[in-house]
Order: C-alpha cells, then sequence, then structure tokens
C-alpha cells in the first residue's frame, strides 16, 4: 500500500510506511494538555492504529466542575493525514511547535504548542507478561506556552501564555478490541502508573513512575529542563513520592515528592490539588471510546462529564489527572519557591499495591 509518504526517505523496515510492522498493537499517539491560572484544563489526545486501520481523537475542556468531551473516530486510510473529522493536528516545527484545531459547533480550539526546552526521551517503556511483551513504546515529552481560543458553549476563553504539556509515543500498547486469548497461566491484573510534572519558574521538573505490586519500579525517571534547553543541559536524577489517597479510593489528593538530581540538588515539593479531569474524557479506558475501538467509517459524539459524582468502584474512572499548586519546600519545611509552580498527579493503579495497602 504505497503513500505518499513513501516519497519521504523516512522508512524503517522494508515495508511501505502504510505497514508498522506485524503486531496489531502499533499506534502512534499525541497528548496535549493546557492549564491556566484559574483552573481551566483543555486537554486533546490524538491517535492512529496502523494495523487495525482506525483513527481517533478527543478534546475534553474542564471548567466549573464539568469536563466537556468530544470524541471522533474514522477509518485510518492514509497514515499521513492528521486530522479526524474536526480535529487537526499541524506540525509546524518538529520538536518545538506544534498547533491543534478543533472546527466543532459546540467544542472547539486553536491552540499553538511552543517548548520550552528540548523534548526529553523518557527510558524506553517494555513491560511482559512472561514471554508476551504487554508494552514496548518510546514517549517524548516537552514542557510548553501555549496561546489560543476555547470555545465552550459559545463562550469562547483566551488563553495566553498557559502552561502547557505535551507527550508523544509511539510503539505497542493494547488498543483496539480486547484480545481473547488470556495471558498463560493467568494471571491478576495489576498496573500503577504516577507522572508528576511540575512547572517551576525558569525550569520545568519532569518525574514518573510505573511500579509492579511492591512497589518496584520497572520505569522511572527525574528530568529537570531550563527553559531553552537542549539534551545536553537537562539534568537527570531518582525520586521518590508518598502519596495521599481520597478515603475508600484509588484517587490520589495530593503528595510530596522528595528528588535528588545528578548534580547533587535535593528537592521536596508538595502537591496540593485544585481540580481534577478524567482520562476517559480523551479515550483512556472509556468503555465506548477506547482508543482504536472500532466505530465505523466516521462517528463523531459529545458527553459532559459531572465531577462530583464520579464512582470510585468504575474502572474508566480511575485513571485521572490532578491539577495542583506546588510548594517547593526549603530543608526546615518553609517554602523556597521563587514564584508559582503548578503541576499534575496523574494516576491510574489497578490491582495489588502493598505501599498503598491496596
Amino acid at each position: 500500500m504505497l503513500t505518499g509518504a513513501d516519497e519521504w526517505f523516512v522508512h524503517q523496515t522494508p515495508e511501505p510506511v502504510a505497514v508498522a510492522g506485524t503486531d496489531r498493537n502499533f499506534y502512534d499517539r499525541a497528548y496535549l494538555g493546557a492549564f491556566t491560572a484559574d483552573g481551566m484544563a483543555v486537554t486533546v489526545a490524538f491517535g492512529i492504529y496502523p494495523n487495525i486501520n482506525v483513527a481517533d481523537a478527543h478534546l475534553s475542556v474542564v471548567r466549573d466542575g464539568r469536563q466537556h468531551c468530544l470524541h471522533v473516530s474514522k477509518t485510518l486510510g492514509v497514515r499521513t493525514d492528521l486530522e479526524v473529522g474536526p480535529v487537526r493536528i499541524e506540525i509546524m516545527e518538529p520538536l518545538h511547535v506544534v498547533r491543534v484545531v478543533v472546527s466543532d459547533e459546540e467544542l472547539a480550539c486553536e491552540l499553538t504548542f511552543t517548548g520550552r526546552h528540548f523534548p526529553i526521551e523518557e527510558p524506553r517503556f517494555i513491560h511482559r507478561f512472561g514471554p508476551r511483551a504487554f508494552m514496548d513504546y518510546t514517549r517524548i515529552s516537552q514542557a510548553c506556552d501555549v496561546r489560543g481560543t476555547v470555545t465552550v458553549d459559545g463562550t469562547v476563553h483566551t488563553l495566553d501564555g498557559a502552561d502547557g504539556l505535551r507527550d508523544r509515543s509511539w510503539g505497542i500498547r493494547p488498543v483496539g478490541l480486547r484480545d481473547p486469548q488470556p495471558y498463560q497461566p493467568a494471571i491478576e491484573p495489576q498496573f500503577f502508573w504516577l507522572w508528576a510534572p511540575v512547572h517551576l519558574p525558569g525550569r520545568t521538573l519532569w518525574w514518573h513512575i510505573n511500579a509492579d505490586e511492591r512497589g518496584r519500579a520497572w520505569n522511572t525517571r527525574l528530568t529537570v529542563c531550563p527553559h531553552g534547553s537542549g539534551p545536553d543541559k537537562h539534568v537527570h536524577g531518582t525520586g521518590s513520592i508518598a502519596l495521599d489517597l481520597e478515603p475508600g479510593t484509588r484517587w490520589v489528593t495530593g503528595a510530596t515528592l522528595t528528588g535528588l538530581t545528578e548534580e547533587g540538588e535535593a528537592l521536596t515539593l508538595r502537591y496540593r490539588a485544585r481540580a481534577h479531569l478524567e482520562m476517559q474524557g480523551i479515550g483512556y479506558r472509556h468503555p465506548e471510546w477506547a482508543h482504536g475501538m472500532p466505530q465505523g467509517n466516521f462517528r463523531l459524539a459529545r458527553e459532559v462529564l459531572d465531577l462530583a459524582s464520579a464512582d470510585p468502584a468504575a474502572l474508566h474512572q480511575l485513571h485521572r489527572q490532578v491539577l495542583c499548586e506546588v510548594d517547593v519546600l526549603r530543608a526546615d519545611g518553609s517554602d523556597g519557591s521563587a514564584g508559582p509552580a503548578r503541576g499534575l498527579l496523574e494516576h491510574l493503579i489497578i490491582g495489588r499495591y502493598h505501599p498503598l495497602g491496596l
């Protein structure tokens, strides 16, 4: 299957670019998030799944305790067409400037994400159950300045220099319909994920962890990126975190991150929740609109989530991003930040996790 992309010198295999190896679960996805000082959150997910011939996109806007969501899907066709219905991604300057346009009559945006530093490449995410690969992918992340507009129910909101986060990942993850062949021998589902980026004055701190049920990390890294920095100025390190959970749930409400960089800088950050969004709003574990689900040649749907009425027992409502104010603490416990700091606690906890008594 030849496409115009085959004119570009970008081939990675003997196949045309339209072919992505042989694993049905291959995916290629972008996440973009913008967060304002007054608590608005705008998130976009855009994914293609070449080997099941599906593309989908999602837009969510959190405002005043409600999450407005747009979901759209199509048969993929040409892999280089970064457009699904009203949602379009434009690569203005690779690895630096990306524009997202959503031209819907009820929920729309025109936002430009400009990188504050060169993207970080996180450690390769690979996780197996026995011999079978559950995940195998690369992810890059970047802090951004965000400018543009968001329209919700006829009201236009202007974003001017909002804090932004974006990532690009590609590789193998479970996508589309569930595989009917169970793992052998049978395993108890378990997954622990925490992503805790923080916008600090003049720099961005990144920290994440995937861990097993005993809290042993199988993927983690702390990275500090000064604004304007290239890879040679990124400072790596290690970190550990203590979490607060809402009683009787797996929802994180706050945290204290302790980190140490390779240059010897000790960091202690206290996250205080301000608001949250449900990741199902951009397709993650959504019961109907999960990434790569077959929806026919084209389908569009909208929904509004009441964030105060989520069910802590519902699997698709476990994955959240908590918008936080962040205090940077000195050794004596006093506030050592030179200005406002804001960050996220994105989390998904499934199955056993002994460090939290789960």
